[in-house]
């Protein structure tokens, strides 16, 4: 095991990368070795490391910009410190050292034969927040696939390095029920040939990815990509012919899939960008075709978009969802969020979001689908969006919507 208290001091930040680009034997070694070191703050984002889901060493705080993964865990406990933001605005936070940022730990490719890394799955903020951290550590592992589009490290930025051969995080997931292919096939009906997609992970979003197998010459320009896309260029559905910007060529900060889709990436034309590229204002405002397709939590009657508290805990993030909703519907094609009628025996459509927190403004969201149907919003009075709401809500809960209008429970 590597000895951190070398290279990490009382007081300092450490952040590291993220999904299946977690370099999870040196946050291990943090854990074991943090109550030795003194106070250290941590910023970290999904993991599916299950040592972060509770029971942090008394010397270290972890900070995320939400609670994804295992961080839920942390969150029901109440040992997670979440920093809201726009995934956008992570690059100049590590770069004002508003972020934890004194050590990174990273997970890299074996070096190519000119002695260079790649940062492989995960170049996402991991790319912003290298040239501010004064002390780099990192995991070699040999099954990290070489990625282009951004650059490569030398072996000398590391101030200490590990070997491993351990295989890449897979994506956790559920099948598609029949729900999800419900709301998928509404959500592919408003997708047209050649658009340029966004989209998250999980299962809903797979769905609509399937959804997808007749459509032509359709783009991706997103901040992670599973499986799914994959699929979609091998089929030669997404071919991104019609981009405005990247023609031909899939853009990503990250992948989260399995391990055959991580063995087969170099044979597809996909690259991984730092967040100050996929999710930059100024670069998806260049993008006129582009559609967001984003989930959530909860909307309200009047178009707002719950996607991070449940409850009182957090268990989702702003992430990108604003930066890709606000372009998409500004100065793209169009903006969509797509969700559940019913989640935990509640609607999901509901008068006032239940979390307390709106994520996505209600100007930007054109669309708001759910099994029963889509919700076209946009140049709708505010009236008229809530009965459009209503409509697409789970059967059972609508008399009550309607009674809440009646009850102005709603302020139309």
């Amino acid at each position: 095991m590597i000895d951190l208290t070398r290279f990490v001091r009382p007081g300092d930040g450490v952040w590291w990368g993220q999904a299946g680009a977690e370099p999870e034997p040196l946050v291990n070694a943090l854990l074991d070795q943090v109550d030795s070191i003194g106070p250290v703050r941590a910023f970290s984002g999904l993991t599916w490391n299950e040592r972060l889901s509770g029971d942090l060493p008394d010397a270290l705080t972890v900070l995320s910009y939400g609670g994804l993964g295992r961080l839920r865990g942390l969150s029901r406990a109440g040992q997670l410190e979440v920093v809201p933001c726009h995934y956008s605005a992570l690059p100049r936070m590590f770069a004002e050292r508003r972020l934890p940022c004194d050590v990174g730990l990273v997970q890299v490719s074996p070096p190519d034969g000119d002695g260079m890394v790649s940062l492989g799955i995960g170049v996402e903020y991991v790319a912003d927040a290298l040239p501010h951290t004064r002390t780099l550590i990192a995991e070699i592992n040999h099954r990290m696939p070489r990625t282009v589009g951004s650059d490569r490290l030398p072996l000398g930025a590391f101030a200490a390095t590990v070997e491993t051969d351990r295989p890449l995080t897979q994506a956790p997931s559920r099948p598609a029920d029949a729900v999800d292919r419900a709301i998928a096939r509404h959500v592919a009906a408003l997708i047209e040939n050649g658009d340029t997609l966004q989209m998250g992970v999980g299962s809903l979003p797979g769905a609509v990815l399937d959804a997808l197998r007749d459509h032509t010459d359709l783009g991706v320009h997103t901040g992670m990509i599973t499986d799914g896309v994959l699929d979609l260029v091998e089929r030669g559905v997404v071919t991104g012919a019609k981009k405005e910007i990247d023609p031909g060529i899939v853009v990503t900060g990250a992948a989260l899939g399995s391990t055959s889709m991580y063995d087969q990436l170099h044979a597809f034309p996909v690259e991984f960008r730092a967040a100050s590229y996929t999710h930059a204002p100024a670069v998806l405002s260049r993008l006129r075709s582009l559609v967001s397709v984003n989930s959530a939590i909860e909307v309200d009657l009047l178009g707002q978009v719950g996607a991070e508290v449940s409850r009182g805990v957090h268990i989702g993030a702003v992430g990108g969802q604003v930066d890709f909703s606000r372009a998409a519907s500004l100065t793209g094609a169009r903006s969509i969020i797509a969700l559940r009628s019913e989640s935990g025996g509640e609607s999901a459509i509901v008068p006032g979001l239940r979390g307390g927190v709106v994520t996505t403004a209600r100007v930007d969201v054109d669309m708001v689908v759910t099994e029963h149907g889509a919700a076209v919003l946009t140049g709708c009075t505010v009236a008229e969006r809530a009965r459009r709401l209503i409509e697409v809500a789970a059967p059972q809960y609508r008399e009550r919507l309607d009674r809440s209008l009646v009850d102005q429970e709603v302020p139309l």
